[in-house]
């Protein structure tokens, strides 16, 4: 009978312990913070069930009808995990595009794209100039284009400039001294001061013609740098082929634009796409569907909605899986292409995908953004609350067609 006992505590202080640290983990991989629907409980899509325990309301509603109060994580309904913000605001509505669109972006000063030496010289090397940095003026001059750079570097006559840059949100100021080459002053730098290509649009809010697209930022090639944003246009793509991934090769889409006209404006460009407002709806003719908050996505099946020729964007299964509900990592998910028409096409995932959007249990749940070399049916995906969250930080009113 002893022996009884002894077996069933030990079975019994054993689960408590598994219990506990289930709780530890979920204290850890679980965020602070959660933005959660009016009209729906909240509960977070986990392994084990984990819901949320009202405690002491905090903080005053804001003007768009978004409140804040604080909610105890409760794992079985009983453990508790810990103390969490929750949001409650009315779920968004939002069209679901799948649909391909140009970019066109011209930066906000000059980014530094590679050094050069001549005749063993170089200037930008030697006033401690980096690949990455954002030079915003030379002598006082703003620059805002490769030509900008070289007038004033040709006009200093070798003397010593002033240059103002921005290197890891740091403004900081050096001096260049240009190096005479065969009669001409050169910095030994290369810039870029623009940018174009395709992508893909997430959604758009017909209540304020925002948009959001890609999923990523736009950024240079060479050195994967974010470019820094002065003025954007978007046009409309027509796509004209596209070259299937296999193992180690990615594919792509490719397209033109269709003429030179612009369809809107892009006034952000972040970590987790392009943002902006519309002059017109975009010609899609899927309906309007709820926004999914992050703690509402499982591990599973899904769908992307993407387009890979003319003929409109068309639904495509998916699996999702690896979700990082805290969104600190270099993605917040991982999808798997299951769909056996998209695999034959296109071998899963192409570049110039980026930004279709994925739809689970009817809500716009995320948006994909990379294709895994070595397995392009697999890839890597952005929240849709992410995305969503970056129209409500839009500085400025959309300009006017011309």
């Amino acid at each position: 009978m002893c022996d009884f006992f002894r077996k069933c505590a030990a079975v019994f202080l054993a689960a408590g312990l598994i219990v506990l640290m289930i709780a530890g983990f979920y204290a850890f991989a679980l965020p602070d913070r959660f933005t959660v629907s009016q009209q729906d409980d909240f509960a977070v899509s986990t392994l084990f069930p984990v819901s949320a325990k009202p405690c002491e309301r905090d903080i005053a509603a804001a003007s768009y009808a978004k409140q804040t109060s604080k909610s105890t994580l409760m794992l079985f309904g009983t453990v508790p995990i810990k103390d969490v913000t929750t949001e409650k605001t009315e779920r968004p509505m939002l069209v679901p595009c799948g649909t391909p669109f140009g970019v066109k972006l011209i930066t906000n000063g000059v980014l530094v794209v590679g050094l050069q030496e001549n005749c063993g010289k170089c200037a930008a090397k030697q006033s401690g100039i980096r690949k990455g940095d954002i030079i915003m003026s030379i002598d006082g001059k703003t620059v805002c284009s490769n030509e900008d750079v070289g007038e004033v570097i040709s006009q200093s006559g070798g003397k010593s400039c002033t240059v103002k840059l921005i290197r890891d949100g740091n403004e900081i100021s050096t001096e260049l001294e240009p190096d005479s080459i065969n009669g001409e002053y050169k910095a030994g730098m290369w810039v870029r001061d623009s940018s174009a290509g395709i992508g893909t649009m997430t959604f758009y809010d017909s209540k304020t013609g925002l948009f959001g697209g890609l999923g990523h930022p736009i950024c240079d090639a060479e050195i994967q740098t974010p470019l820094p944003l002065s003025k954007g246009k978007t046009g409309k793509i027509k796509l004209s082929d596209y070259k299937k991934s296999k193992k180690g090769s990615p594919g792509w889409l490719s397209g033109d634009f269709v003429n030179s006209s612009n369809t809107g404006t892009v006034l952000m460009n972040t970590s987790c796409g392009v943002f902006g407002e519309l002059y017109s709806p975009p010609e899609v003719s899927s309906d309007e569907i709820p926004l999914g908050f992050r703690q509402e996505i499982q591990n599973g099946e899904a769908e992307i909605y993407t387009s890979i020729d003319n003929s409109g964007p068309k639904k495509y299964k998916i699996k999702i899986s690896n979700i990082d509900l805290t969104g600190t990592g270099s993605h917040d998910f991982d999808i798997e292409v299951t769909d056996k028409e998209l695999i034959d096409k296109t071998g899963g995932i192409l570049q110039g995908m980026s930004g279709s959007p994925i739809i689970q249990s009817g809500r716009l749940v995320g948006a994909v953004t990379h294709v895994i070399v070595d397995d392009p049916k697999c890839g890597f995906a952005v929240f849709a609350d992410r995305m969503y969250e970056q129209c409500g930080q839009i500085p400025h009113k959309m300009e006017k067609a011309s």
